[in-house]
């Protein structure tokens, strides 16, 4: 509920927010040139297991195969660190070692990633070579010629043997095929179990593809990123600041920090001003653009009831105003400065209460309190609306009462409310004309 009244009553503000984030993603992406990758891919014959294919990634992107790749495409400005930090490597299924390489260009980034794959191959059948045993290596080649010269002595036998005339023959003939079939059979199991063998014909599946779109974080990428963190950011914002927020918003709360009973509340109708808070200025332009003239950690005001039931609630503020007050009925009604819904509500009541009592309205900056003088007034009568001050600012001003020796003999919370259209059958009450307007300087003089 709390992040939907942001939303919904600084839409402007936060919008303007992931524009700038927008723009500062795009401003990102300038900084940084657009970057392609590709892959190759290397097939490594036999059996392996885990940790060996992980062995062979290391290889792949050490520097012994990065280098002399660097050496063989050898492009200007690119250094051979920068380009080991380019080159990456992964182990798929079915032993597949993919060699992905990064750069500027769609054509540089599959040059790198070839150039790469194939000096890994030629790295690791060299590592095999020069770790194969010099002796078995001879016993292997020794067998096989002895395979070799067994097969041809069997091919003698065969045809020395009667070329099927005789069922003997027909059987010598058909024995000598099964020993030269399963000597064929030995030789390839043999193959197979040299896991050196095998491991030595590593081949590269094919040129890598040429990369059709930029690799993340692309420049759209970094524009959304922007405009959603600024989002973000703004919304934290006004949590963070609801939360260290120490205004004041409950009635017990101001009337403790005044140090005063609350007389009670009063309603001021919603009324836009002309030039909104702040006046005509620049200022008060863009934070009604920006949408910043409008209180989002206030509750929506509540519908009111008609004029009457208004007024009521003023005559009933007076009456006990008269209450608390010897005679004569003479109070400075105390509003803060920059507080509209208070001002109002300070007016309405010089209106509603007359002469008895007789009220005098000064505005009091909270920055730097300053009540006038005590003349011939009986107390001073706070008003003002929730949620706007902090409980030090309300107590300078009870203490700038104190010191122009002024009591304060009760508090006015002021709210806004939505008005009903007037009733026809409604009678429009005569307003009285207040005693004193309302004055503006220091003092608190009338004009």
């Amino acid at each position: 509920m709390t992040i939907g009244r942001i939303v919904r009553r600084r839409w402007r503000l936060l919008t303007v927010l992931a524009l700038v984030g927008a723009l500062v993603g795009y401003g990102t992406s300038l900084l940084f040139p657009p970057r392609y990758t590709t892959s190759a891919s290397v097939l490594l014959p036999g059996a392996w297991e885990d940790r060996e294919l992980l062995t062979q990634v290391e290889i792949a992107t050490s520097s012994a195969v990065v280098d002399k790749a660097a050496d063989t495409i050898h492009w200007p400005g690119v250094g051979k660190s920068e380009l080991r930090d380019r080159v990456s490597a992964k182990a798929a299924d079915g032993n597949i070692i993919k060699i992905s390489g990064t750069a500027d260009t769609p054509e540089r980034a599959q040059q790198l990633s070839d150039q790469v794959a194939r000096q890994f191959v030629t790295f690791a059948a060299r590592v095999v070579d020069g770790n194969a045993d010099p002796e078995a290596a001879e016993q292997r080649e020794a067998l096989q010629q002895t395979v070799v010269r067994t097969s041809r002595r069997i091919t003698e036998l065969a045809d020395a043997a009667d070329p099927g005339r005789t069922v003997e023959g027909v059987q010598a003939r058909t024995e000598l095929e099964k020993l030269r079939t399963t000597l064929q059979q030995a030789m390839t199991k043999l193959d197979q179990s040299d896991p050196a063998a095998g491991r030595a014909n590593m081949v590269v599946m094919g040129p890598a593809a040429r990369p059709t779109g930029e690799a993340p974080p692309t420049r759209l990428q970094l524009v959304a990123a922007g405009t959603v963190l600024f989002f973000l950011l703004g919304v934290i914002g006004h949590l963070t600041a609801a939360r260290m927020s120490r205004r004041l918003r409950t009635q017990p709360e101001i009337a403790a920090a005044l140090g005063s009973a609350l007389l009670g509340t009063v309603d001021v109708p919603v009324e836009r001003p002309s030039h909104g808070p702040g006046g005509p200025g620049p200022r008060a332009r863009i934070r009604r653009l920006l949408g910043l003239d409008v209180r989002w950690d206030v509750p929506a005001p509540r519908v009111s009831g008609d004029e009457a039931g208004r007024q009521t609630r003023y005559r009933r503020v007076c009456a006990r105003l008269r209450d608390r007050l010897p005679s004569p009925h003479r109070v400075l009604l105390v509003v803060p400065d920059g507080d509209e819904i208070a001002r109002r509500a300070a007016r309405q009541l010089v209106v509603e209460a007359g002469s008895d009592p007789l009220l005098r309205v000064v505005e009091v900056a909270v920055s730097r309190p300053t009540v006038p003088d005590r003349d011939d007034e009986c107390g001073a009568l706070v008003v003002l609306s929730g949620g706007r001050w902090t409980e030090g600012e309300l107590e300078g001003v009870a203490e700038a009462c104190a010191d122009a020796g002024h009591e304060v003999v009760g508090v006015v919370l002021a709210g806004l409310v939505r008005a009903l259209p007037a009733r026809s059958a409604d009678r429009p009450r005569e307003a009285a004309a207040p005693v004193l307007a309302v004055g503006h300087d220091a003092k608190g003089s009338s004009r």
